[in-house]
This record gives C-alpha cells, structure tokens and sequence, in this order.
C-alpha cells in the first residue's frame, strides 16, 4: 500500500488521542457492563421538538437539495444579528460562515490564518481536539499553560513568553473543561498581546450560553480586535444540537469570503433542512436556550453541595459551561490513573485531566450530562473512592 501523507498519520502527535478512558467504558458497555457515563458534552435531554417538526417540515418541503454554500441568507443574518446584539459590533451576513459544527468551523479558522509550518498557539487545559486541528492545518501546536490555583486563566507573562513567532492564538469561554469564564483584564491581556504581536485571536465561544458566575464577554467586542479575531459558534451545546452538526464562524469580510471558497472545496455547505431547522431555534429565543441550560446550573449546585463536605477532591470554581474539573491529586494519582481505577472499581466513567494537557495534570473533568439524582450518586461514590486513597497514599 503506498505511504500516507505526513499529515494524517501526525493528527495526534506522538501519543493518545485523549479518549482511551472514553473508549475502555465504551467496550464495557458494549459487553453488557452498566457503566456511569460522565465523560463527553452530550446533554441528557434531546433537540427539542419543535426544532424537530421545523427540521421535518423543511424536509418534506424539499430543502434537501444542494444549499447555498455561504449558509442560506435568512440563517446568516439571524446569526449576525445575535452576534451584534451579544458584541455590540456591528455585524452583516458578509461576516458571518454557517459551518457544519463548531468543529469544521475551527479547522477552517486554522486553514484561514495559518499557513504550512506556522506556529498556532492554545490555552492548556484545552478541548481535546484543539492540537489535532491545528495540525491538519499544516501548523505547529504550542500550549501555553496555566494553573489550577489560579482558575486555569492564561497569565499575560507567559502568553508574552509562548508568543514567539506564532500567527495565532486559539481561546476557549467559557472553557471546556475547566468551567472557567475568562474575566474582562485576561481578555484585555489576551487582546494587548495579540496585538502587539500581530497575531489573529480564534475565539471559540459555543458554550457561550452557559455562564453561571459573571458574564460572557467575547474579545471581538473590544478595541481594535474585530479585524484581527474569529469567532466560533454552534448550536451543539445552546440547543441541544449535537449531531445536527451546524455552527458558524463570524469575522472579517474578507476572511469570510476566502473561508466560502475553502467551504466549495470540503464541506460544500450544509444542508438546508439543518439550517432551516438552526434558524427556528435562534428565533425561539432566550426562553429555549435557558431552558436547555438549566440542568448543568442545577447540577453546578449539586457538585458544590457534594464537593464541600470532604477533602480528597477539590473542585475547581465552574464558572460557565457543563463540566466541574476535580482536582483529585491528594489520591496519589495522575488523572488518568485516578479515572481508569474509578471506571474498574465502580464503573463510572470521567475524563482524565491529562487528556485536555498536562496543565490538568491530576484533575479529572466530570460532565454533567446525568439526571440530577444519579449525578449526585456518582459524584458522592466518586468522593468516596478519591477519600479512601488519600487515606492510604
């Protein structure tokens, strides 16, 4: 068989892709194992239903046929109009790429600003696909770290000291997966430091109807940075939509037009029906996002209710978002560790913090994505495991 291209067989570096706790409790399920899922951002609940009969309807109606690349016109302004309403800058249908999914919309962001061999840089702790991405642009990876004692928010300091020779820097808020909402100074640092280098800002903001502790803030909206920042969003995670696969990317008019020509040659659009259906749904309103929103508050409430009354585990402040990352070195064990002995043990499953970089090193980021009786089950055992190995490291 010839060679394949350095390129797909690089994806993932030199190791893991991240998911081997995912798949270990996937292969016990498949074996007829009851395991406790808390590892992935699946919501509990489905799309709504009348995002459904909206989906049907325009189905049926006959728009299944090939879609206009860019995103039909109606969604692209509906989106604009969001984006301006939550900025305050001004926004056309011109600035705005209906993508198949937050995450096509992150490879084309990447395809767009960097070129072969560029370097790209992203905050660590990071969603496990951020390096994979880059890569398959043709870039360099670079993580810039931060620490679990300072809420995971990236230090201008070492930002500046991680900057040389990048192009671009890749944020996340609020953050998956540490729940943290960048405050206004960490993004103004953020915003100085790609300026000063003349980098491009991606700000990957899908979670951005999830904020439990202050407010959500997107770096577009400050001075100077809507010419240099793309912004990513979806409706994954605000409705429910995850496997309707349709997001967006907003920017600059003349970043957008060269991403529609990228789209002509990859993806081709998304389908209409998808985007009719995307279209209902922004139109429903704050009331639908809320709702779909509402259970990870309430579990937030119920992790901090459970996490106070121990000391094994210390829970990181989550702030926005459908995790709670979990500090869990007083076990004596990397996360990894720490996740794949709770899976044997007790048969819950959550994600190693090594699995986002090594920043996370000895945390383990835990969806809230069960019924709120059987979270709090989960994380109480999961407490009481983490407490029996402090006692005996």
């Amino acid at each position: 068989m010839p060679a394949l291209s350095h390129r797909i067989t690089t994806l993932n570096g030199d190791g893991s892709d991240g998911w081997d706790v995912f798949y270990r409790a996937r292969a016990m399920i498949d074996a007829g194992t009851p395991v406790t899922e808390l590892t992935i951002g699946e919501h509990d609940i489905r799309t709504d239903p009348s995002i459904l009969k909206a989906m049907y309807e325009s189905a049926v109606g006959g728009h299944t046929g090939y879609a206009i690349v860019p995103g039909i016109s109606a969604l692209r302004d509906e989106v604009a109009a969001r984006v301006e309403a939550q900025s305050g800058v001004p926004t056309r249908r011109e600035n705005v790429l209906i993508t198949p999914g937050g995450q096509a919309g992150l490879f084309a962001a990447h395809m767009a600003v960097c070129g072969p061999g560029d370097v790209a840089l992203y905050i660590d702790p990071y969603y496990a696909t951020y390096p994979g991405v880059v890569r398959s642009a043709g870039a360099v990876p670079r993580a810039v770290p931060t620490r679990s004692s300072q809420g995971f928010l990236p230090q201008r300091d070492v930002l500046e000291a991680a900057s040389d020779g990048a192009v671009s820097l890749l944020i996340n808020t609020p953050n998956n997966p540490t729940g943290a909402v960048y405050p206004r100074d960490t993004l103004e640092g953020i915003a100085d430091v790609v300026t000063e280098r003349d980098m491009w800002l991606i700000s990957d903001e899908v979670y951005d109807t999830q904020v439990w502790e202050g407010a959500h803030l997107s770096p577009r909206a400050l001075p100077g940075m809507a010419e240099r920042t793309l912004v990513i969003g979806s409706m994954s995670k605000s409705h429910a939509m995850t496997g309707s696969r349709i997001g967006w990317i907003v920017g600059p008019e003349e970043v957008i037009t060269c991403l529609v020509d990228l789209a002509t040659n990859t993806t081709y659009g998304v389908p209409g029906y998808i985007q009719d259906a995307a279209l209902f749904g922004l139109r429903a309103g704050a009331e639908l996002e809320a709702q779909v929103a509402a259970p990870f508050l309430r579990r937030r409430a119920i992790a901090e209710r459970v996490l106070a009354g121990q000391q094994a585990v210390r829970m990181i402040p989550a702030q926005g978002a459908m995790y709670v990352m979990l500090d869990v070195r007083a076990t004596g064990m990397s996360g990894e560790e720490f996740a794949f002995a709770l899976l044997d043990a007790h048969h819950i499953a959550v994600m190693p913090g090594e699995s986002f970089g090594q920043s996370a090193a000895g945390h383990v980021r835990v969806a809230k994505t069960l019924e709120d009786s059987r979270f709090e089950a989960a994380l109480r055992t999961l407490c009481a495991f983490a407490a029996g190995l402090a006692q005996a490291a």
